[in-house]
């Protein structure tokens, strides 16, 4: 896969609570001149970022209960209806983690299921931080989210303790099949880490290090 595909893969991010209207300026700029999927960017700047991208073919991404997933589901649900009225295409849905933890799984379905109920008409990708679950918890979260309707699983926020890895894209892969897209985040920074995901399976790539990575060497 060439740099120009890998590119179209992309969902360019910046979440950090410092982040700046000129940094997230830049952020768009980038995304119009390197051929990024996407911005993605906090709820509060989705406004903004639909203006910085207007007429280009660049999607406006955000995320909701970010980036723990403990809030209630009616606060879950009221954010990503209000990222999709404000003009976000797609939203990156935080999975209650705790509750898997705990193994209550039905909430954990009632919870996603709730906010893709609420929100049809965008792209929804639910997070499930891979870094906190045992295995059996990855399996069994793909699973829920898939039967839930989600349209992607997402390995991580890029908060948590660690972030995508080839061996859970591949894990992730095999519960889902083409039923669903994988989005690997948290932790990308080179190119040759980008073409491993993609090898296991990735459909996505999140990072704040996309210019980087389509413009560095091959090797």
């Amino acid at each position: 896969m060439n740099k120009p595909d890998i590119a179209k893969l992309i969902d360019h991010s910046l979440l950090r609570p410092d982040a700046t209207t000129d940094q997230i300026q830049k952020l768009c700029d980038e995304a119009m001149q390197y051929g990024f999927f996407s911005v993605c960017v906090n709820p509060f700047y989705i406004p903004a970022v639909r203006g910085m991208l207007r007429g280009s073919a660049v999607k406006v991404s955000s995320v909701i209960g970010f980036p723990f997933g403990m809030t209630a589901t009616q606060v879950k649900v009221f954010e990503a209806i209000e990222a999709s009225l404000a003009g976000a295409d797609e939203i990156d849905i935080v999975m209650n983690i705790g509750e898997a933890r705990s193994g209550h799984w039905d909430t954990v379905r009632k919870d996603i299921s709730d906010v893709i109920f609420a929100t049809r008409g965008v792209i929804r990708k639910i997070i499930i931080e891979t870094c906190y679950l045992t295995t059996h918890e990855k399996r069994k979260a793909s699973e829920v989210i898939l039967d839930a309707g989600a349209e992607f699983i997402k390995t991580s926020t890029g908060f948590g303790a660690g972030g995508a890895e080839s061996e859970d894209i591949s894990l992730i892969k095999a519960v889902v099949g083409n039923r669903c897209g994988i989005k690997a985040a948290g932790g990308i920074k080179t190119l040759s880490q980008v073409k491993r995901l993609i090898d296991a399976g990735a459909t996505r790539i999140g990072t704040s290090h996309g210019v980087k990575i389509v413009t560095m060497d091959e090797g």
